[in-house]
């Protein structure tokens, strides 16, 4: 047992988990369902009565919740990885990375997988923090809606549903993350 869970604390290799990815988008599309977790807030609302308010949230919401049977197992395994399944080890990082992190003010890189000084609730209430977690967190929710689904909807389902745009939604998504990374990231850290 106690080589299992040694086993599954590990990140999969890819032969494993792309195959895995692989098959479940082949049970979605024989079963005419498509992937992506950003349709569960609109699932969400919906239940709530949302579509009292707008159009947007009016549709039979009992045939997508499926999406919600997939956001609770998503929540109960990352429970289940972070309780059990944590990996002790700091997160390998290049020494480069480490100093440039250093210099931009994470005290600790590659000691949690989420930075303290960007992820806590002492941070919220910080510059950096907010413009982080609360001006962040509503781009990117306006930023799946805009595009019509998250980067897994897009990325996983999407492409391999052969949908231009999806693949256009994907170039977008890498072309932002370089200009957070490369660009936006290194100011928001030193306000």
């Amino acid at each position: 047992m106690e080589s299992l869970v040694e086993w599954m604390s590990q990140p999969w290799p890819w032969y494993v988990a792309g195959p895995l990815i692989a098959f479940t988008m082949v049970l979605l599309l024989f079963v005419g369902k498509s992937f992506g977790v950003s349709d569960t807030l609109r699932t969400t609302c919906a239940i709530g009565g949302g579509g009292r308010v707008s159009d947007f949230f009016d549709f039979d919401w009992r045939k997508q919740t499926w999406n919600l049977v997939f956001v609770l197992g998503a929540i109960i395994g990352g429970f289940i990885a972070s309780t059990w399944l944590q990996q002790p080890d700091p997160i390998p990082l290049a020494q480069d990375t480490i100093e440039r992190l250093q210099e931009l003010g994470i005290d600790n890189p590659g000691e949690n997988y989420l930075p303290e000084e960007i992820f806590s609730w002492e941070s919220l209430f910080t510059l950096r923090g907010f413009v982080m977690l609360v001006i962040g967190g509503f781009l990117i929710g306006f930023g799946a809606r805009y595009a019509g689904g998250c980067t897994s909807g897009h990325a996983i389902s999407g492409l391999s549903n052969l949908q231009v745009p999806s693949l256009i939604a994907v170039v977008g998504f890498f072309i932002g993350g370089l200009i957070m990374t490369y660009l936006l990231l290194p100011v928001i850290l030193t306000l």
